[in-house]
């Protein structure tokens, strides 16, 4: 038989508390969703992506990059590696095709727990939980500086099998974890509870190539009560401490393992976001 999500679109939205949505003041993954052309998005979203875009008129590109870096890391874990298990967090407003289109579109069997805190994400929650019937696709409610309960969640306990190798994906939120919250410490503690052969794949906002327009874009969001730390590469390296680094290493994404589809004209001070893969031992 067929196992369902354990979460229902139904009980998503019932969940929701439209108060809690807060369409009058920017969001981070609404801003997000509004780089990469979509539509989920509210005035005061667009307001604040256009003033981004005005100090990093390149940021449209740094967003395309991401998604297709975590494209390419899935479908290489899913294919070439043969991980059937992901665990993302942070994972923002869906936008296809998702982590499980691709990882199920090589492994349909592969197994997909998605988590993420924000309101506008679980009302978007119908859209990750259709995965391939021959394998799963899960929702957590919960945030990235919680592990123990993202890790402890029934939900993962009852998708995903915590000693088999899991790959989890750090898309693109670490730059929103201020260094009072620890982020090095939070992903220490995700590794020590994950299996060995599990892998790590994180981007993270830089401000190695073009300083003042990253300096420029974090008081911008930082004015609208949206935290943002951009980071060297020895900082986003730190993340790897005691893996595996997969080659590249920790490269400008659009430079990791490029394919037919990667547009390599396109400079590092435009993509200005660094992207790494690494095995845990």
């Amino acid at each position: 038989m067929t196992e369902k999500p354990t979460l229902s679109w139904d009980g998503a939205v019932a969940r929701v508390d439209p108060v809690e949505l807060r369409t009058d003041v920017p969001h981070s993954a609404r801003v997000y969703d509004y780089f990469l052309g979509g539509k989920n998005n509210y005035p005061a979203d667009r307001e604040a992506a256009e003033l981004v875009l005005k100090s990093g008129p390149n940021t449209r590109i740094s967003a395309q990059a991401n998604r297709a870096f975590l494209h390419r890391v899935a479908r290489h874990l899913a294919g070439a590696v043969g991980v059937r298990q992901f665990l993302d967090i942070g994972t923002g407003i869906p936008t296809s095709p998702n982590l499980h289109e691709i990882a199920q579109g090589v492994a349909p069997e592969a197994r997909v727990v998605y988590a993420d805190h924000d309101p506008i994400v679980l009302a978007h929650a119908r859209a990750l939980l259709k995965g391939r019937p021959e394998g799963r696709t899960a929702y957590i409610d919960a945030d990235l500086r919680e592990p123990e309960k993202i890790l402890g969640s029934p939900t993962l306990l009852e998708t995903l099998d915590l000693d088999e190798p899991i790959a989890l994906s750090i898309i693109a939120i670490l730059h929103f974890i201020p260094d009072s919250d620890d982020p090095f410490g939070l992903m220490r503690r995700y590794l020590d509870a994950l299996p060995s052969g599990s892998f790590l794949a994180i981007t993270h906002v830089t401000p190695d190539f073009a300083p003042e327009e990253a300096r420029q874009v974090t008081e911008i969001y930082r004015a609208r009560g949206i935290p943002l730390r951009a980071r060297t590469r020895a900082e986003v390296s730190r993340f790897f401490d005691g893996l595996d680094m997969v080659e590249p290493g920790v490269q400008v994404v659009h430079r990791w393992r490029p394919d037919a589809g990667t547009d390599l004209t396109v400079t590092d001070a435009q993509v200005n976001l660094y992207g790494g893969l690494a095995r845990k031992r």
